[in-house]
């Protein structure tokens, strides 16, 4: 007897069976694909026995970056099906040589999902970091949720108490409360600690697991070129409040080139433009 999703039970808030989880490296494309060959093209994949209780858009913001992408996609399709997420991937590549802009890209992200699919959750997260622990739920909570806050790069600590990078979530309604991420931070740094500045604006505080169930891995590598230290970070981060009304998701200009969906992810491709070289 099949069982329609109406008559479907949800699934539990807590799935059985979670615990430490082993990421392996010694991967590739056609492994994952051959291990995932049930997903649905584009990256999407629900459980069949019950309604997941979030429809979640994974957002990576991506650039020259394939290793790492294989590494993770191995690790993660098994890691969200056994957390029973209704989940899709979405790889957003920056076309052109400009300087990267990966909040610009998680606001493209979030963007191009929503036409997708009814998403209520958004996880952003960089393509070089996997948790190891499948009790860190990748889902949304009552306030934006950081992730990343145990990383073995750094000893399984928290750098500082501010910090908001790596990974975080965000339901539909908190990303579009804070305007998403500012448009404005050309190369590496300073966006996470801007967006962090946007949350506290906004009245909501920052959740994160324990450090134990935390634990990920991030790949160390040295920085990509075009993405070099962003030097004008500061003054857009004291700026914060008064330039979030006006720069995030209201002001996003951006062209697509191309979506392409395979069986592992959605890849989108988009020009976003040049640094302007103002500060707001």
């Amino acid at each position: 007897m099949n069982i329609t999703p109406e008559e479907q039970k949800p699934c539990p808030e807590l799935p059985p069976n979670l615990g430490p989880y082993r990421v392996e490296t010694n991967v590739s494309f056609v492994m994952s694909v051959r291990q995932n060959e049930d997903m649905e093209f584009g990256g999407r994949s629900k459980p069949d026995t019950c309604t997941a209780l979030q429809k979640i858009a994974i957002v990576i913001p991506f650039r020259n970056r394939e290793p790492h992408l294989e590494v993770w996609l191995y690790n993660m399709h098994p890691f969200l099906k056994k957390q029973r997420a209704d989940y899709g991937i979405y790889v957003v590549e920056q076309n052109g040589d400009a300087k990267f802009n990966r909040a610009k890209l998680m606001n493209v992200g979030f963007a191009e999902a929503i036409k997708d699919y009814d998403y209520n959750c958004f996880i952003f997260t960089d393509v070089d970091i996997i948790p190891m622990d499948q009790r860190n739920l990748y889902r949304c909570f009552k306030n934006p949720r950081h992730m990343a806050n145990s990383l073995d790069k750094f000893n399984f600590k928290l750098r500082y108490k501010t910090v908001f990078g790596g990974v975080v979530a965000f339901s539909k309604e908190q990303f579009q409360k804070v305007n998403g991420f500012s448009n404005v931070f050309w190369g590496w740094g300073g966006e996470d600690d801007e967006l962090y500045q946007r949350v506290i604006a906004m009245g909501m505080s920052i959740e994160r697991p324990t450090q134990e169930i935390a634990k990920a891995k991030a790949f160390v590598h040295g920085r990509d070129t075009g993405n070099e230290r962003n030097v004008k970070t500061i003054p857009l981060i004291r700026k914060a409040k008064e330039r979030m009304k006006r720069d995030g998701l209201n002001s996003l200009d951006y062209k697509v080139i191309s979506i392409t969906k395979h069986r592992l992810y959605t890849k989108i491709t988009v020009d976003i433009g040049l640094p302007e070289g103002h500060l707001f």
